[in-house]
């Protein structure tokens, strides 16, 4: 298995990150320093993190609904509380993708690094539902606008679907996962924001959990995941 792989497998942070880690001279396999993300690790290789061993552990993901407040980190070295708190896991786990500290709703946290690298990447167009409320009752044209696709300043968005819950409630349904992207397209069409809930993330919905809370996924929902990866 190769060197970064290993690492995502510990639990010690998504693939990419892992392969930053080793280029940054922080890891070890039997003592040495190694640099080079691709190096093969063994059975029985000693592998360590900035001194610390790293093991192998059971794969775990979890779907979380997120209170508005926490924040979608590891740690959060202000006031604010990080997501991963609200689960009970002696796992590494760490959030696939994020949700703004304002927003609230599903958010996925594994130690499965290259699940996590796979569900997060543009490549695989997983689809993320949300439900957001606007300042103004959106027009037809609005609703049309933000389905076909409407300019940021990084780039056109994608088509996405969307529908109309309430007067000024609608749902929105993205397979690119920008920065911010649903508050930034009701900006582009002369709206705003109020709250904005996730609901969906590919084929796990948020269903009834309660705001705060968390559970396990079974290994035939993370096997859903896993399918929805596939190209």
């Amino acid at each position: 298995m190769r060197l970064a792989k290993y690492l995502a497998h510990g639990g010690v942070a998504s693939r990419r990150v892992a392969e930053r880690i080793v280029a940054e001279g922080r890891v070890t396999v039997g003592g040495e320093v190694v640099t080079d993300p691709a190096r093969a690790v063994e059975a029985g290789d000693e592998v360590r993190v900035d001194g610390s061993l790293v093991a192998e552990e059971p794969r775990e993901v979890w779907v979380v609904n997120k209170p508005a407040g926490v924040v979608s980190t590891v740690r959060e070295p202000g006031a604010r509380p990080a997501v991963v708190s609200l689960v009970r896991s002696d796992a590494r786990l760490y959030p696939v993708g994020r949700l703004d500290a304002d927003s609230t709703g599903l958010l996925l946290l594994t130690n499965d690094g290259e699940l996590a690298n796979r569900l997060a990447h543009p490549r695989y167009e997983v689809p993320k539902a949300y439900r957001a409320e606007l300042r103004r009752p959106p027009s037809e044209d609005d609703l049309r606008r933000l389905g076909s696709g409407v300019e940021l300043e990084d780039g056109v968005t994608a088509p996405a679907r969307v529908r109309r819950l309430g007067e000024r409630r609608i749902e929105i349904v993205l397979r690119e996962g920008r920065n911010r992207q649903v508050r930034r397209m009701a900006e582009a069409v002369g709206n705003r924001v109020v709250a904005l809930r996730r609901v969906r993330f590919g084929p796990i919905e948020l269903g009834g959990l309660p705001e705060g809370g968390a559970r396990r996924l079974s290994g035939e929902e993370v096997a859903r995941l896993w399918e929805d990866t596939r190209l």
